[in-house]
């Protein structure tokens, strides 16, 4: 007989080749929906901490409450939706909360005026948030070089990159925060399009489109490929350095449009913006189900990790938790997170 070939669906999973008749085997029918249900296995924690926010605080489920929710995650959100696309292609950038704060630190201490809030005033304000893409571009670039380039484990090359970048927003700022922003910096993380802030529509937006890319294009594809066996992938023709290269450039850019909306949001860069920001985007990334393996989890998964953490995180600042305990709360999250991933997958997210 001849051997059952296997192929990477859109979550990672393997899959039946297909028949004769153009449909798959019953292992592929049984496979595709239960990787769809796992794609909806936070909805009902979801709902729960919805009844149980409610109960702790009648304010919970207000409009207000609900928006100041989803606003303050859509800034962290952008480095989960970053991160993922790095995990599911197997590796992992550290580096990206210090790029939150970077990026658009460079450009408020190139655009400020001089005098007023640590700039330099050598810009024009219009000049902001192409700099910070820009600086947001460069860091994935140099990120790229070392890991897929130079092949250096990329662990140590964005732990590396953290220290850096973290190292080189103090330096220029001061150790102060820059304030005065242009305009051109405030507009995404102030204003609002139909009474919803914009970062809130610029992040659904996103994660919708990074649903389409790693569940319905080519990219997506090679992704998930090259997260399960690299050598595979190669094998089956990917071009495992330009897919590389280029989930490690968007992810960086990402993370600069995360910095730009909450520095939007709050009218200033502060010289630790982002500092402690890469244990949220884990632990909201391994809850929605993604692995630090590679080759598994959905983008969708990824957004409802995040959201569920942002609304616990609520729940216990209207009942009145200490902040300290909402942050070892978080750790604890985790931990239960790779129990369950261990109970009902077999295998730990290593």
């Amino acid at each position: 007989m001849p051997e059952t070939t296997t192929a990477e669906t859109g979550t990672g999973q393997p899959q039946s080749a297909p028949g004769p008749d153009g449909t798959g085997t019953g292992a592929r029918r049984t496979r595709i929906p239960l990787a769809r249900l796992r794609d909806f296995a936070l909805i009902p924690a979801v709902i729960v901490i919805a009844i149980v926010g409610q109960i702790v605080n009648p304010i919970f489920l207000q409009g207000d409450n609900l928006i100041n929710i989803l606003q303050t995650m859509s800034e962290v959100s952008l480095l989960v939706l970053a991160q993922t696309i790095i995990l599911v292609a197997g590796k992992m950038d550290l580096s990206l909360e210090s790029t939150f704060g970077l990026a658009p630190g460079v450009a408020a201490w190139l655009t400020v005026a001089a005098g007023t809030g640590a700039g330099l005033g050598v810009v024009p304000g219009a000049w902001a948030v192409p700099i910070t893409l820009i600086i947001g571009a460069l860091i994935g670039a140099v990120n790229a070089l070392f890991i897929v380039r130079f092949g250096l484990n990329g662990f140590i090359v964005t732990l590396g990159m953290l220290i850096t970048l973290r190292g080189l927003l103090t330096g220029i700022s001061g150790g102060q925060t820059f304030f005065n922003l242009p305009p051109s910096m405030l507009y995404l993380g102030s204003a609002t399009w139909l009474g919803v802030p914009v970062s809130i529509w610029l992040c659904l937006i996103l994660f919708v489109a990074g649903i389409v890319l790693l569940g319905f294009t080519r990219f997506g594809r090679a992704l998930y490929a090259i997260g399960g066996n690299v050598d595979a992938a190669k094998a089956a023709g990917i071009r495992t350095d330009r897919v590389l290269t280029i989930a490690l450039i968007t992810a960086s850019l990402l993370a600069a449009v995360g910095g730009l909306l909450l520095a939007g949001r709050l009218a200033s860069v502060a010289a630790a913006q982002g500092n402690g920001a890469i244990f949220n985007v884990f632990a909201a990334a391994v809850i929605g189900g993604v692995s630090l393996n590679g080759g598994k989890g959905t983008m969708f998964g990824a957004f409802t990790g995040v959201l569920l953490l942002y609304m616990i995180q609520n729940v216990l600042t209207l009942a009145g938790v200490p902040a300290q305990w909402i942050q070892a709360l978080n750790g604890v999250i985790i931990l239960i997170a790779l129990v369950i991933s261990r109970l009902t997958g077999g295998k730990s997210q290593e």
